[in-house]
């Protein structure tokens, strides 16, 4: 069986390189055959596993110095035939690609937006009159550089090695831990994996939509998880697009749907949401956990 696995592209991504890792592990510990399939957008990416174009997408979800990837939540929500497999979590290190001779000649800075504000404060520092220009992806506008020498982007260094292009500077992230967490996404119950189960998942994420916007409309659900011992790892509001003021809400919870108090949780949480959407139960790993299971 060969696996097709979307991720976002072009080549030389963070995406891409979590991606990598990922299909090395499979390849390895599971003997099983992957072709990675660059896509334009993070929803596209989805949109081809819920439509059968491949059977699992690597989507990048959250920034540790950023925050969420709004893109990715807010397609998940729309897409009801995907599930969560694993989380991974892989360090992120930006560079200044630019064929300029100096930071005082560059005059533009295109990048992902996730990337930019990740280098907001390097930016202002150094590079505080330049225009920004925000990109679908980190390397999408790599090919404008050896027509515009006076632009640069923020991408990876794997990506400046790939398209052979220089490095103007190395490491302008703002906080050296930087860290993204990546979903290996699939159509829903489908386990490429083959995952035993017995093996407890450490998280499960969940998103709901409340009736009407009154006061404890939030606080009822959350107290059901506090009531069970059960402990939330993130929360954040996202809007349902159809009106202003009306929220949706993104729950990451430290626990595995299929354990009792879980089970008690999730029936509760009909009695005060709307709609209730559970992507999946998984595991979340360093990166460098699938490099030791793969070298052990």
């Amino acid at each position: 069986m060969t696996l097709l696995i979307a991720h976002l592209g072009p080549p030389g991504t963070y995406a891409e390189q979590a991606a990598l890792l990922y299909v090395n592990w499979l390849q390895k510990i599971k003997g099983l055959e992957t072709i990675l399939c660059p896509y334009p957008s993070i929803a596209q990416t989805l949109r081809a596993v819920a439509q059968g174009a491949a059977q699992l997408a690597v989507v990048p979800v959250e920034n540790s110095i950023e925050g969420s990837v709004s893109m990715t939540i807010d397609t998940l929500w729309q897409l009801d035939t995907l599930q969560i497999q694993l989380a991974l979590v892989m360090p992120i290190v930006h560079t200044l690609i630019s064929y300029a001779q100096s930071l005082e000649s560059i005059k533009t800075v295109y990048s992902h937006p996730q990337a930019l504000a990740q280098c907001q404060g390097w930016l202002e520092r150094f590079l505080p009159s330049v225009q920004l220009i925000p990109t679908n992806s980190t390397t999408e506008p790599l090919q404008k550089l050896e027509q515009e020498t006076t632009a640069a982007v923020i991408s990876s260094q794997r990506a400046a090695q790939l398209y052979n292009l220089p490095i103007l500077v190395d490491g302008t992230n703002d906080y050296p831990e930087n860290c993204t967490r990546f979903w290996v996404v699939s159509q829903a119950n489908v386990s490429i994996t083959n995952q035993s189960s017995a093996i407890r998942n450490s998280h499960t994420s969940l998103a709901f939509s409340v009736p009407a916007n009154v006061p404890g409309a939030l606080v009822k659900p959350l107290q059901i998880f506090a009531r069970l011992g059960i402990n939330l790892s993130r929360i954040e509001s996202r809007p349902t697009k159809r009106s202003l003021g009306e929220y949706l809400f993104f729950i990451d919870v430290e626990a595995d749907a299929r354990e009792a108090q879980m089970q008690s949780a999730l029936q509760q949480l009909n009695a005060y949401t709307e709609i209730l959407k559970i992507f999946g139960s998984y595991n979340v790993l360093p990166v460098n956990t699938l490099d030791q299971e793969v070298s052990g």
